[in-house]
């Protein structure tokens, strides 16, 4: 088996609307809550962190995916949306909608199945969507043109 350890420094002063920094090998950025959830907005916040991990994850997984299935990729690119639902002054984190744009040279129907079950599996394999099943709705809208 093999491990793979992450570490994270975080500093957070003056309470609720207060801010903080995150600093991780390769990220370095200022957090605090996000001004629609009435904090000061500065740098990120959890909502996006958790957004931008499981947005990566699904685009790393599912270009991997797509190249090893040898499907003639000329542009790849994603959107995606978090939506937090708050209810008596309870957060939750509901769903994720992946809305990835994939750009192939020519472009069948068969072809079209193929990359809808290749970007389904994504989905399903990506590390961090497993973390979150059962706690947020994981939706993808998949886009494929012809380039």
């Amino acid at each position: 088996m093999v491990q793979h350890k992450f570490n994270m420094n975080l500093t957070w002063s003056e309470g609720r609307n207060g801010a903080g920094n995150l600093t991780a090998s390769k990220l370095n950025t200022k957090i605090s809550i996000p001004q629609e959830m009435n904090g000061p907005g500065i740098g990120t916040n959890p909502d996006e962190m958790l957004l931008g991990a499981a947005a990566t994850c699904y685009l790393i997984t599912l270009s991997t995916l797509l190249e090893n299935s040898k499907v003639p990729v000329l542009d790849l690119s994603m959107q995606a949306q978090g939506f937090v639902d708050v209810t008596n002054g309870v957060f939750t984190y509901e769903q994720i909608v992946h809305k990835p744009t994939i750009v192939v040279k020519d472009l069948t129907e068969r072809e079209q199945r193929r990359i809808h079950r290749i970007a389904e599996k994504a989905e399903k394999t990506c590390m961090i969507s497993k973390a979150l099943q059962g706690n947020v709705r994981i939706e993808c809208q998949v886009q494929i043109e012809q380039g």
